[in-house]
């Protein structure tokens, strides 16, 4: 697993989305890309995983890419393909570039399964914030139990220096839910200042569950030939 970086932008806010529950996270970055004016700056590369790339619009979508924001000094994480059980490994380079970017906070965004189909409620956690609450009051409840699974879970267990923020948004099922992605985009908005218009939101959320789905379907057509006929490719 390496880190590579063209740019070293200082003092930057991380939000991270690793596909989990409900592919909130990835929705949510996704949009944060489209929404934020953004620049490439650098991937994370997995031999653990096949060695496939997705193309989308005659672009190249690696696994795991990251992209900065001047305006906000953000650093998004946007991941399609982390593989599996490799949460402790990617928590790790994720503080190894919060180390190299001089982070200021990491932010993690995360899907739960939600009791209630009818509502997606918002929590969060923070290990040394004492403004999230205010920021949040009426937004989000913080977590008061629960198990944290992948590289959010590893991130909250490691001892670090750079404060850990992680938003936690309930989804209905397993499959994409851009409901909940638009309430954690929300959440953010409320702790972070980003000026979102939330009106378009839901709309695009949905627009980018419907890429995200269309993506992974490919990829997981894609691992299946490879696996059954040991192919390098697919054309």
């Amino acid at each position: 697993m390496k880190l590579i970086l063209s740019k070293k932008p200082k003092n930057v806010t991380i939000i991270e989305g690793f596909p989990g529950f409900g592919l909130i996270s990835t929705i949510a970055t996704e949009f944060l890309m489209d929404h934020l004016e953004t620049e490439k700056i650098g991937i994370i590369e997995i031999d653990e995983i096949p060695a496939m790339v997705a193309i989308h619009q005659s672009k190249v979508i690696e696994p795991i890419s990251l992209h900065y924001n001047k305006q906000y000094n953000l650093v998004l994480v946007h991941a399609i393909n982390i593989g599996k059980n490799l949460g402790w490994k990617l928590a790790d380079v994720i503080l190894d570039l919060a180390k190299e970017l001089q982070a200021k906070e990491i932010i993690s965004l995360e899907g739960v399964g939600s009791p209630n189909p009818d509502q997606s409620r918002i929590f969060y956690f923070s290990s040394g914030n004492s403004s999230i609450e205010k920021k949040l009051k009426g937004i989000a409840n913080p977590l008061m139990e629960g198990i944290i699974v992948g590289v959010t879970g590893a991130l909250m267990a490691k001892q670090t220096l750079v404060p850990i923020v992680a938003l936690f948004a309930e989804a209905k099922s397993n499959l994409p839910d851009s409901k909940a992605a638009a309430e954690i985009i929300r959440a953010l908005d409320a702790y972070v200042g980003l000026e979102i218009d939330p009106k378009p939101l839901l709309k695009q959320a949905i627009v980018f569950e419907e890429k995200l789905k269309g993506i992974l379907e490919k990829s997981k057509q894609a691992e299946e030939i490879q696996e059954d006929k040991g192919l390098g490719y697919v054309g």
